[in-house]
């Protein structure tokens, strides 16, 4: 544990703040850039954000009739990609705590017909609104770098899932070191620049890249996920480490 956790702290990007006032900011975060939240990530990622969760949707390896959770869903991407593999006789559940983002998800997935075995549902990560060993797959793109207290978020993931299940983290992580330089140049000038120019929001986007900064990295993440109790950890790195793909299973 650390000196911040035994004082019921954590980060907020750079800042150190009380674990109780995380997540009304990210809240705020998430809330002020909904709108324009997937316009960015492709101007951002050139797209790319893109291939990293269809290779998501890919190892995932869903088949008819199973549930899936898409945690911190967002706008619902993944959620539009698994509805028709799971089809009429599974359903997907988009699970995110900001309702800004919900609604942009639900609005979006009925206007292309896809909400028939889609539910949205406002929880917490850290204490899933779902029955034990309810899920045949969870995923999380994006999002758990901003979960307060990661450790309960990922045994609470184990939790709902069926034995047998899957768990994907899709996040930002440690690049390699000869992208870093270039990596935190964009990160820190380029990115709060169209957050301003784009979102009207540079200090959101001045969060989100430092908040990828103090998230754990792709080994630490990995043995978090043994910590909870998962099984078959293992990861891959896309995009020169930019972001990492973990997958393990509940046995």
């Amino acid at each position: 544990m650390t000196d911040e956790e035994r004082r019921g702290e954590t980060h907020f990007g750079y800042e150190t703040v009380a674990e109780e006032e995380k997540a009304a900011r990210v809240g705020q975060v998430f809330h002020s850039v909904a709108r324009k939240y997937d316009l960015m990530n492709d101007v951002m990622s050139m797209g790319i954000h893109r291939l990293w969760k269809r290779h998501t949707v890919q190892r995932a390896a869903v088949r008819p009739g199973m549930r899936v959770l898409d945690l911190a869903g967002g706008t619902g991407d993944l959620a539009a990609a698994f509805a028709p593999r799971v089809g009429a006789r599974g359903h997907v559940t988009v699970c995110d705590i900001n309702a800004s983002m919900l609604v942009v998800g639900r609005d979006r997935l009925l206007d292309q017909g896809l909400a028939g075995n889609i539910d949205f549902v406002q929880g917490d990560a850290e204490a899933l609104p779902f029955p034990d060993e309810h899920f045949d797959r969870i995923t999380i793109a994006f999002g758990l770098r901003n979960v307060t207290r990661k450790e309960r978020a990922l045994a609470d993931m184990g939790r709902v899932l069926k034995p047998g299940g899957r768990l994907l983290v899709l996040e930002f992580s440690q690049p390699l070191a000869p992208l870093r330089p270039f990596y935190d140049l964009y990160s820190f000038r380029v990115m709060p620049l169209m957050g301003r120019l784009i979102a009207g929001d540079a200090d959101s986007y001045r969060y989100l890249a430092e908040s990828i900064r103090v998230h754990p990295d792709q080994e630490e993440l990995a043995g978090m996920m043994r910590d909870a109790g998962l099984e078959r950890v293992q990861y891959e790195n896309l995009t020169g480490g930019v972001v990492a793909l973990h997958r393990a299973t509940r046995l």
